[in-house]
C-alpha cells in the first residue's frame, strides 16, 4: 500500500471497488425500487381480491334472499297471490336486493331478485337469482 490506499485487489468483494463489484457501484438504490414496485403491486392484487370477495358475498347474499323471499311467499298462499308477492317484496327489501319478479303458480312461489355488488366490482354487473317454493312433492302411494 502507497499513501495510505488499499489496492482494488485487496478490497473485499461486493464493496463496488475492484474487478467482482464494478458494476454495483450504478446500481446503489435499485432494491428499493424493486421492493417499492412489489409492494405496489401486492397491494393491487389485494384491492382486486377484496372486491373479488366483495362481488362472490353479494352473489351468495342474493341467493339467500331469493330463498327466503319464495319461502316468505308461499307461507302466504293461503292468503292470496297479491299478498304473497308482496311478502316477498318485503323479505327482499329487508335483505337488501331488490325484486325483479313474483309470480304464483298453483301452490307454488317463483321469484327473482337482484342486487349490485359494491366498489369496483359493479363493473361485473348485477347478482341476480332465482327460487321456487312451494308444498313438497310426495310420491303417490304415501
Amino acid at each position: 500500500m502507497r499513501n495510505g490506499q488499499a489496492r482494488a485487489r485487496d478490497a473485499p468483494e461486493g464493496s463496488g471497488r475492484g474487478p467482482c463489484g464494478q458494476g454495483i457501484r450504478g446500481e446503489r438504490g435499485s432494491a428499493t425500487v424493486l421492493v417499492a414496485g412489489m409492494t405496489v403491486v401486492l397491494m393491487m392484487l389485494v384491492v382486486l381480491g377484496l372486491q373479488l370477495g366483495g362481488a362472490v358475498l353479494t352473489r351468495h347474499r342474493v341467493a339467500a334472499a331469493a330463498d327466503l323471499a319464495a319461502l316468505a311467499a308461499a307461507g302466504q298462499l293461503a292468503v292470496g297471490t297479491d299478498r304473497a308477492c308482496e311478502r316477498a317484496r318485503q323479505v327482499a327489501e329487508r335483505m337488501s336486493v331488490t325484486t325483479t319478479a313474483c309470480r304464483v303458480v298453483e301452490r307454488e312461489a317463483y321469484v327473482s331478485v337482484t342486487a349490485r355488488p359494491p366498489g369496483w366490482a359493479v363493473l361485473s354487473g348485477t347478482a341476480n337469482a332465482h327460487a321456487r317454493a312451494g308444498p313438497a312433492e310426495v310420491p303417490e302411494g304415501r
